[in-house]
């Protein structure tokens, strides 16, 4: 993995904070509960977090875990210590002890800025060295000038690392370059959805996500735009909030929020402001996409994007929106779909997506074995996904691991669920391969409705099975049905469908 290269200074804290400082200084950059937060502000304590890190003794390239809430601390430690020249590992922040040992240990970061309530206080590691508290006296430790200078980087030295969901095992390191969040906020931000300086932005994923980090910080903040900080968990009710109060211009959530608001939303004057909605992180069911519209008159651009990508790569765009798929390729990437040789299959073939981009990381960190099954030649990068492509339009299909082969041919988990979302009793759905005497057949998981939970049994079982049947060719027929209180997830919402086919 390499630490410098390319030619020049480019340190990317400095490209998305001097401009703005220079241009637009007095204007808000950060919202966040009473905060105000102007781009000076910001470029202030951006500088003393970095001027904090020296005085700690923290040297360049080390690592520094964020483990804190959307707030301007965090942004000012990411910023901070990508400016100083360390390495910033924000992570999530719902998870155990256990899991933060294990990040800690696997980075081997030096210092760990965090709360004094958090699961990792009393995480054990061998590196760290200093355990720092937003809430507990960090902001005297940044008194320092305002002023600092900037680590001469490059634009592909490695900048940041994230950590991948973990859904199919332990999380992974991901590193990404200075240049990565600048590809992202000009061809994603500023061309697919034309982000100006007038504009306010609200994400409900936070940023310690890739898709978060890319809305709540580095694509406004390379278009000079204002984003607004939710700092406590999203719920339906603080989401309607925070778009009434701040009056976003765009937003962005994934399908398990917007299916949420939905439910409590009274009226849909609050995203009056709202010009465009975004969701990634699982495929966007057409039943969903369809109710939004009808209640807001906000077309909802669905894409997919990744950890590894850092943020959106496919994704339908204003005025070319396709319900049921992720869209047309990005500007500034390439995708193909191919099959277990590489070759590229013919459209409308399911195969596995590929893609290549500048965001992409290098490699994952210490696990040679995942860089070399999909860190591909000529820049090639092996997503996992399968998806089907025609017109230049690409529909998800599932994991690869979530792929359904019955009777020899291939069958998609998103195509049965979607049918199955379409039922009034149906709230979330899943669909995974259960052996049937030796063969694999599509089994139906589903969270009802809350006016229906009082009726799952043998009646509403035969029915949903009926209902898909009437919709699909029998080699997607439903075998049964069963009804459980929530679909396991990870904390990006996306199904975990290999803990169902665990089930019996």
């Amino acid at each position: 993995m390499k630490k410098s290269g390319g030619k020049g200074s480019f340190n990317v804290a400095e490209v998305l904070l001097n401009e703005n400082v220079a241009l637009r200084g007095d204007k808000v950059a950060i919202y966040c509960g009473e905060e105000r937060i102007t781009y000076k502000t910001l470029n202030d304590n951006v500088n003393r977090f970095a001027n904090m890190l020296k005085a700690l003794g923290v040297k360049p390239t080390e690592r520094v875990m964020i483990l804190l809430p959307d707030s301007p601390m965090f942004v000012y430690a990411f910023l901070g210590s990508i400016k100083y020249g360390a390495w910033p590992v924000p992570v999530n922040t719902m998870l155990t002890e256990k899991d933060y040992e294990y990040m800690l240990e696997n980075s081997e970061a030096r210092v760990l800025v965090t709360e004094s309530q958090s699961n990792a206080v009393g995480a054990k590691t061998s590196h760290l060295c200093y355990r720092l508290f937003a809430d507990k006296g960090l902001e005297s430790l940044m008194a320092a000038s305002p002023e600092a200078e900037t680590c001469q980087t490059k634009a592909d030295d490695i900048a940041f690392w994230l950590y991948s969901s973990g859904s199919t095992g332990r999380p992974k390191g991901v590193p990404h370059r200075h240049i990565d969040m600048i590809h992202v906020g000009d061809h994603f931000g500023k061309q697919v959805l034309k982000v100006q300086d007038t504009d306010t932005v609200f994400s409900v994923s936070k940023l310690f996500f890739a898709y978060g980090l890319g809305n709540g910080l580095h694509i406004p903040f390379r278009c000079g735009a204002s984003t607004v900080l939710l700092s406590a968990p999203p719920s339906p009710e603080s989401v309607i909030e925070t778009v009434s109060t701040y009056k976003p211009t765009i937003f962005f959530g994934v399908p398990t929020q917007y299916n949420s608001v939905l439910k409590r939303m009274k009226n849909s004057d609050c995203f009056a402001s709202v010009r465009v909605c975004t969701s990634a992180g699982e495929a966007l069911p057409p039943e969903i996409f369809n109710r939004w519209k009808a209640a807001t008159g906000l077309e909802i651009l669905d894409g997919i994007g990744s950890t590894e990508a850092l943020h959106i790569f496919i994704s339908n765009t204003p005025g070319d929106v396709r319900p049921g798929t992720s869209g047309r390729v990005v500007p500034g990437y390439e995708a193909r779909i191919v099959d277990d040789a590489g070759i590229e299959v013919p459209p409308g073939e399911a195969g596995h997506l590929i893609i290549r981009g500048q965001s992409i990381t290098p490699g994952y960190w210490n696990r040679p074995d995942e860089n070399a099954e999909k860190v591909l030649p000529d820049g090639w990068f092996k997503t996992g996904d399968m998806y089907t492509q025609t017109d230049g339009y690409f529909t998800y299909q599932g994991r690869g691991d979530d792929m359904l082969k019955v009777g020899g041919i291939w069958v998609s988990p998103v195509e049965i669920e979607n049918v199955l979302l379409e039922h009034e009793a149906v709230h979330e759905a899943a669909v995974v391969g259960h052996d049937v005497e030796g063969l694999s057949k599509p089994f139906g998981y589903v969270a009802l409705n809350d006016q229906f939970k009082d009726q799952p049994g043998d009646d509403l079982n035969e029915e949903l099975v009926r209902f898909v049947s009437d919709r699909l060719p029998k080699f997607k027929w439903l075998r049964d049905i069963y009804f459980v209180d929530e679909l396991p997830k990870t904390a990006t919402g996306k199904i975990q469908r290999f803990k169902l086919r665990k089930a019996s």
